[in-house]
């Protein structure tokens, strides 16, 4: 050991020592800060599936490889870091003795070719990195750029280091090869080897060089060390703690249900709750639960969500990624009042700290903030971006890390309207509605079954007991008993059941809302009354019947999510099958049998609550299929589907910022040139054809193009006479049956 490796080598371990004190020091009051959210102990297990998740999500990169370019770039830099650590801390050995490797593994050329690869894929993963970023820098594409918004100094950070530790990898390997440290095949070594023919055989440059990637190393965890916010650097540690706590231990996505409201750890009984007390979803970042804290905290700002939102898309103040990195950055900011025991009453008197002195004058002030208000208020969201969601998914879906956008977006609605009774306008009506009418459009209970009026067969309508012969109950929801164009839908669902002879029943007046634009919406109270009142009345209709044998059939995308995923949260277990399910299997059973195809080309809009919500994406394109049209796909479709806009009650909502959704989502039909939209939603389908309409009176699309259910296709090909066959003299066409090609061989 000469005196310039002993020089090096306490250098780097004094700066490590420092560097690393720092790291440890910011995890420990990291986790400490994410602790000040509420707890959630439905993340507790079970540990296996969870693990199973983890493992499957990180090793093989299901979520990253959804953007497979970036994906497979991610990879190489991802196992660059975990495997590469290895080299990292070699270097401490390096540095003092340059000859120094891993006991046993040095003695591997798997090892050495392993080292190799990393640092090869270190290298070309974090340039691959650097030029997407480049290439979808929000100067080219505005603000159509998933990096809008995205701290810029800190992702080209990261990126260079981890670039500069794949030379340093290879660099050092290099030099030790030049002064013969290692005798590696060429196979183990296929760079460093030739590289190292042409430097100099010096234990000095073996040191140097390990001292330089050591810098580099410690100069990235100073700096991370520094910035608790870094999420692009500390999604590193974080995101594998996020994947492992996600809402759904079987590895689902945080879509279907609804969380429940929660508190303290518990569900909230709405009867019994005190305001004072208890959150009533998030008034304040303190209400967010732990992991919410630990979502914020992971937000890599690689804006995949951002390019998938339907309202940032359509020029709406509302990003996923932003409204994340808003709260991460405000929770940080606060954390130390928090810390320090700093609490506000609902009035928003503090009753927690008696002496603000100790507390950092910025962390009081950002105490101050209202979590939701405009830009007077200081707000840390603002109205318009909370009231922007859809509640479509989409951001969910795409998230690499697991974040739960939709879940937080929700919280903050429900304290909005459970306690500030601060809600769009529009909103209050509905509202009304759903209370005194049963449903959103506040028509009278008697006319749910006047759709049937139009039907030349008799629709059988539950009377108190329910047949033994009866298979289904047919649940035709709000828009389906009262919108026109729903109807429609009802009716063609009615007619194929009949000609299928499927045992069925309605409910008719007995029906209500299922409650989902009111969960949606954040009213919780509203969406409980009437959950439990439709609970009660299809338990009472399924009395006697075993679970398997209580089955319900839907057309509405959200009544079928509603009552399959979120009534089992207040005793109603049912099989709840959409319709484009059932009629899909009628076909296959040859209970429908189409016998005229629909010679028309048809483009089919996934809704958002039966695709991405739950990942029914065949059934509806195998009915367009058995109709005999011609499928033609969006660009945007099955899981990257765009929103039709009418998803969390916006369909009661208008637009009053940027282009309007259903708009937008239209233009994108229009470009497959169709004659018919398909789509299996009835909210989808209202949308959709005021989009054609306003398209139509701007001269944009033809008079003929027609916004269908998958049903109304079905109805069309399985109803039509075959086209007549013109004449053709038997002389001319060959009659009766064909031989097989093997008859028509002459016999030898």
């Amino acid at each position: 050991m000469g005196a310039v490796q002993l020089t090096l080598g306490l250098i780097a371990v004094a700066v490590s020592i420092v560097a690393w004190g720092m790291f440890v020091r910011t995890v420990a009051r990291m986790v400490g800060i994410i602790r000040l959210g509420q707890p959630d102990p439905t993340r507790n297990g079970p540990f296996v599936a969870r693990m199973k998740t983890l493992v499957t999500e990180f090793a093989a990169h299901t979520r990253m490889n959804k953007f497979r370019h970036v994906g497979l770039a991610h990879w190489m830099v991802m196992w660059g870091f975990l495997i590469g650590s290895a080299a990292l801390f070699e270097a401490y050995g390096e540095v003092f003795v340059p000859t120094w490797g891993w006991p046993i593994l040095d003695h591997w050329n798997l090892w050495h070719l392993l080292m190799e690869l990393l640092g090869i894929a270190t290298i070309v993963g974090g340039v691959a990195l650097a030029v997407v970023r480049q290439l979808n820098h929000p100067r080219r594409a505005d603000r159509q750029s998933r990096f809008q918004g995205s701290n810029f100094w800190q992702a080209y950070f990261v990126e260079a280091v981890v670039i500069f530790e794949g030379i340093g990898i290879l660099g050092v390997r290099a030099a030790k090869s030049a002064m013969g440290a290692h005798e590696l095949p060429l196979w183990a070594a296929f760079v460093t080897n030739p590289v190292g023919e042409l430097l100099p055989a010096s234990p000095n440059l073996v040191s140097v060089l390990a001292f330089i990637k050591l810098m580099g190393a410690m100069i990235w965890v100073y700096v991370v060390a520094k910035y608790m916010t870094m999420g692009v650097a500390w999604h590193r540690f974080s995101a594998f703690f996020n994947i492992y706590f996600k809402r759904e231990a079987d590895g689902g996505v945080a879509l279907g249900a609804m969380k429940p409201m929660m508190s303290g750890g518990k569900v909230i009984d709405l009867e019994e709750a005190d305001p004072e007390t208890d959150a009533f979803g998030a008034g304040k970042i303190e209400d967010f639960s732990w992991k919410g804290w630990l979502d914020f905290t992971t937000c890599t700002e690689c804006g995949r969500c951002q390019s998938q939102c339907p309202a940032w898309n359509t020029g709406k103040p509302l990003s996923p990624k932003l409204l994340i990195t808003q709260l991460r950055d405000h929770a940080y900011a606060k954390a130390p009042y928090l810390l320090a025991g700093g609490k506000k009453d609902m009035a928003g008197d503090e009753i927690g700290l008696t002496d603000h002195s100790n507390v950092d004058v910025l962390a009081l002030a950002e105490a101050e903030r209202p979590l939701i208000g405009g830009v007077d208020e200081l707000g840390v969201i603002d109205p318009d971006v909370l009231w922007s969601c859809t509640t479509c998914g989409a951001c969910v879906e795409q998230c690499p890390v697991d974040i739960e956008h939709v879940d937080h977006i929700v919280d903050m609605r429900r304290y909005q309207v459970l306690i500030e009774s601060n809600f769009p306008s529009e909103l209050g009506g509905m509202f009304k509605n759903l209370e005194n009418k049963g449903n959103p459009w506040g028509q009278n209970a008697k006319d749910r079954l006047a759709w049937t009026e139009a039907l030349d067969f008799d629709v059988p309508v539950f009377d108190g007991e329910l047949a033994d012969e009866t298979e289904y109950l047919f649940w035709v929801g709000c828009a389906g008993a009262f919108e026109d164009r729903a109807k429609k839908t009802t009716q063609a669902v009615a007619e194929l059941l009949h000609m299928a002879e499927v045992n069925y029943v309605v409910l008719g007046t007995e029906e209500t809302c299922t409650g989902d634009p009111a969960r949606r919406a954040g009213n919780e109270f509203l969406f409980q009354m009437l959950a439990q009142q439709n609970v009660e009345v299809l338990n009472s209709v399924f009395e006697g019947r075993e679970r398997g044998k209580r089955k319900v059939v839907v057309t509405c995308a959200h009544c079928f999510n509603t009552l399959a995923n979120e009534y089992p949260q207040l005793g109603g277990t049912f099989e709840v099958v959409h319709h484009t399910q059932l009629l899909n299997r009628l076909v296959r059973e040859r209970r429908l049998v189409p016998i005229a195809p629909v010679a028309e080309d048809v483009t089919y809009h996934d809704p958002c609550y039966l695709g991405r919500h739950n990942k029914i994406y065949e059934a509806p394109r195998e009915l367009v299929g058995a109709s005999g049209a011609v499928l033609r796909e969006m660009p945007r479709h099955a899981d990257r589907a765009m929103c039709c806009g009418a998803g969390g009650a916006r369909m009661w909502m208008e637009e009053h910022i940027g282009k309007r959704i259903n708009v937008e989502r239209v233009d994108e039909a229009l470009g497959t040139a169709p004659s018919k939209i398909a789509t299996g939603c009835p909210f989808c389908r209202v949308m959709l054809t005021d989009g054609v309409t306003a398209r139509k009176s701007d001269g944009l699309a033809g008079e003929h193009v027609e916004v269908v259910d998958v049903a109304q296709l079905l109805l069309s090909s399985v109803k039509r006479k075959p086209e007549p066959v013109a004449d053709i003299p038997t002389d001319e066409v060959p009659t009766g049956t064909p031989l097989a090609e093997e008859d028509k061989t002459p016999a030898s």
